[in-house]
């Protein structure tokens, strides 16, 4: 996966240049259209992206980074010497391992950052388990075709700090595919519309509070009127 997102590191800091106007916006049922994607530079700004799941992200708005998915491992191994005098070919391994992201790194997708990083053939640096529950602002959106100009779109955010600060020497975070990461739960939007599925979960729940007499009736009912059109949706 890291590799991955090297190779379109460089292939993004080439293809930026040629970006189109911007697009006010955009659905993820436009990113799957051929007779839309089609039509789209990679690169394009957007202002605007209606997820699979109906929800809204704009330029200027606040998202909270969720949970870590992914894990990284590092090996080292030391050598050293014993007692006064040196015996060679003494030492030892040791493994650590901590939390990162599996879509959200550090620094712009075609950040000159980056570009240096993936020239000297290391992996993205990815936002690890420190920054989670940070909140975040949306500061860019840009659509890119997986591949060629005949393949669908996945959408990119940039991220800034609420507070003004940089991401260390990085300034900013980087959501590689923001329909991903989203659904891994690693991006929280903070005005999240509840799904179908969440909706029914909800409703279950609260007619056992209702059975119980943890819930009134007229409560029970008000909520069902709430969720029957969230229910009601077909997937």
């Amino acid at each position: 996966m890291k590799k991955t997102i090297t190779f379109f590191t460089i292939f993004l800091s080439i293809i930026t240049m040629y970006a189109q106007e911007d697009i006010n916006l955009l659905t993820y049922e436009n990113t799957q259209d051929i007779n839309f994607f089609s039509s789209i530079k990679s690169g394009s700004q957007v202002k605007e992206y209606l997820t699979t799941s109906k929800n809204s992200v704009k330029i200027g708005d606040t998202l909270v980074l969720g949970v870590p998915t992914s894990q990284e491992m590092n090996t080292r191994t030391y050598s050293g010497s014993y007692g006064t005098k040196a015996r060679g070919g003494v030492g030892q391994s040791r493994s650590t391992s901590k939390k990162t992201y599996e879509f959200v790194q550090m620094g712009r997708p075609a950040g000159f950052g980056s570009i240096m990083t993936a020239m000297g053939g290391d992996a993205q640096n990815m936002a690890d388990n420190s920054l989670k529950n940070t909140t975040v602002v949306v500061k860019e959106i840009k659509t890119y075709h997986r591949g060629s100009k005949n393949k669908p779109l996945y959408v990119i955010m940039v991220l800034g700090e609420i507070n003004g600060r940089a991401f260390g020497i990085n300034k900013y975070l980087s959501v590689m595919d923001t329909e991903l990461a989203i659904e891994s739960g690693e991006i929280l939007l903070k005005n999240r519309k509840m799904t179908r599925d969440e909706a029914i979960a909800k409703l279950k729940e609260s007619k056992e509070l209702m059975e119980i007499d943890m819930m009134s009736k007229d409560e029970f009912e008000k909520l069902k009127t709430e969720l029957t059109p969230i229910i009601m949706i077909k997937n």
